[in-house]
Formats: C-alpha cells, structure tokens, sequence
C-alpha cells in the first residue's frame, strides 16, 4: 500500500470510446475520493501502476488473472455479458447511466474500504438545508437567516454563510473574531477536540448559532470540495444540531455535491427577464452534469412582494418574510412535500 500517498481509482476498458466518456464524467464529480488513472491497454497498467490501488474498475472484456498481482483493496469489473464469470469480484453492470455507475462504483467501494462518504448517505440524523441561487439581488440571506431563527425557536440550529460576501453586518466577525477558515483548519482534529474548537468560534443570535463568515471572500475559492464536505460531516458527527442552514454561493467548489447532500433546497429568483434566463442556464448546467436529482428537492420562490425587511436581525421573525417561512417549515417540520 502507497501509504501517505492519494486514493487511486485506475479504470480499464479496451473500448477507447467508453473509456473516455466514463473518465470525462468521472472528472466533473468535484468530490470523487480518488486520483482516477485511465488506461485502455491492460499491459500498460500492470507496467505503470504500483501494487495497493485503492480501486480497479475494469471491463469484463479487458480482465485477465495478472490484475490482480496489484492487489486493489478494491476490484469490480463492468458487467458486459450478464454472467458473474469471476468469484470474490464485486460487478457493475457496464451499459447503464454513467451517474448508477458512479454511484454504484461508491457503495462497492465504502462497502469493502469501509469507509463513509458524506455525499451519498441518506439516513442522515442532521437536516441539511441549501440555499442558493444565481440570481442576485433575490433576499436569499435574509431569507436563510429567517428560516435559522425560526427554526432555532424550536431546535437546535446552525447556520453556515458561504457567499463572498456576506452583507450582514451583525454577523461579520472583528478582525479578532475566528471565523470559518479558522473552522476549517481544525477539520482533522479528533471529534472531541473539533467539539472543542467548535464552540470556540460560534456566535449565537438568540437561540441560533452561527460561526462568524470568512473575513475574506477570497478564502472561499481555495478551499476544496472535499474539505467542504468533510466539515459538514463533520459537524453532523458532533450530533449537536438538528437543522444546518446553509447560504451557499458559486464561490466555492463542490456547489453541486453540497446541494447534492442537503434534504432541501430553496432557490430565489426574481420576475424580470434576465433572471429567468439564469435560472434555466442553471438548471440546464445542473442536468447536463447530471444532478436531476438535485432539482427534484428544488423550491423557487420569489420575494417580489415583500417591498421592505425589517433593520434588526431579530425582527426577522415577524413580518411577510416570516409568514411566509412559517408555512414553508410548517410542511417541513412534519416530513411533507413543500
């Protein structure tokens, strides 16, 4: 085993054309786990990859018994016959959507490694809660952050600001303050540890909480998908908070995949022509990468109405916006469709 060194995928299929369009799909998935290393040419694999890979995924038609002389803590061949040719080999069939294959590939892959992989679980004890829209200028902060205090009224809540910047002066820390890139600093700390940390940086609104947005948009754009995805999971692990708000921006990575793992989505546009235009680039983009699923826990909405917000952030909860988010978590709180 490389010890040390990055996770390693290598896939292998002889059909250069299957070959390709499987790497180029694999490549957009921010959160893959592995460094993916194609090949279409067995012997070239077994000359260039070192023994330990973390996975090998290779065609049916291209495996022979000298692949395992690599001993992949993971081997799964793509299925092209129908028939399980091979004992103690996990197989995936070959000819269906490249997202069953991608996600099939994932269960195999957390089964055997026994790992856990933030993105894909669905029994989660946390709500994840996403907020995000293309359109500027649609109240979505204010919106988030309504929906954190009425929510935090009744349980424990958390709210998280990724856009590059936040706007909402009460929560912008001093240059003092740690903020969220402190957070992620102590992403690998032990889980009483990261406890320990965490309740260094929140702040609390009420009965809200909240760690202080980065001082620097900048900072957002550095930071990786992976590292996104691992302090979600991470703050899940602490099972502190039944409800994670979180106001998402395009300026981080691995947008898609946190939508991906929120139970609900809420996107705000507005009425006039250029926002529409937006919002279907956007959805287009989210179909053509293949995130259906993500529009079909999609909420749009628009605040067109609501002309004047109250100055306070605790005054918030009252108001049209309020009225509003009371039905809207009303549905939610009782395990309904919005």
């Amino acid at each position: 085993m490389r010890e040390g060194a990055c996770k390693v995928m290598a896939l292998c299929d002889t059909e250069d054309e299957y070959a390709q369009l499987m790497t180029e799909f694999l490549k957009k998935r921010k959160s893959l786990p592995w460094e993916l290393h194609t090949y279409t040419n067995v012997d070239t694999l077994l000359e260039t990859e070192e023994k330990g890979l973390d996975m090998l995924v290779v065609a049916e038609s291209a495996y022979c018994q000298e692949l395992r002389s690599l001993s992949p803590q993971c081997l799964v061949v793509l299925n092209e016959s129908g028939v399980m040719k091979w004992e103690d080999i996990s197989y995936v069939d070959k000819y269906q959507e490249a997202e069953e294959v991608f996600r099939q590939l994932l269960g195999v892959y957390m089964d055997i490694a026994d790992v856990q992989l933030p993105f894909l679980r669905t029994n989660r004890k946390t709500v994840f809660i996403g907020n995000y829209s293309p359109v500027r200028r649609c109240m979505q902060t204010s919106f988030a952050i309504t929906m954190s205090l009425m929510l935090a009224e009744k349980h424990p809540t958390l709210y998280l600001n990724f856009e590059h910047y936040a706007g909402i002066s009460e929560l912008l820390p001093d240059i003092q303050v740690l903020d969220m890139a402190d957070l992620l600093y102590f992403l690998n700390a032990q889980k009483d540890k990261f406890r320990l940390r965490l309740q260094s940086i929140l702040k609390h609104k009420g009965a809200l909480a909240y760690v202080p947005p980065m001082k620097s948009g900048q900072n957002l754009i550095t930071v990786t998908a992976q590292e996104w995805l691992g302090l979600l999971e991470k703050i899940e692990e602490l099972e502190e908070y039944e409800y994670v708000v979180l106001d998402l921006s395009e300026s981080m990575q691995g947008l898609f995949e946190i939508l991906r793992m929120c139970r609900h989505v809420y996107t705000l546009t507005r009425e006039d022509r250029i926002a529409r235009g937006k919002l279907l680039q956007y959805e287009q983009v989210l179909a053509l990468y293949e995130y259906g699923d993500v529009l079909g826990k999609t909420k749009r909405l628009s605040l067109s109405h609501i002309q004047k917000l109250p100055e306070e952030l605790e005054q918030l909860t009252k108001g049209n916006l309020a009225d509003l988010v009371k039905g809207l978590l009303k549905s939610l709180e009782e395990g309904g469709e919005e």
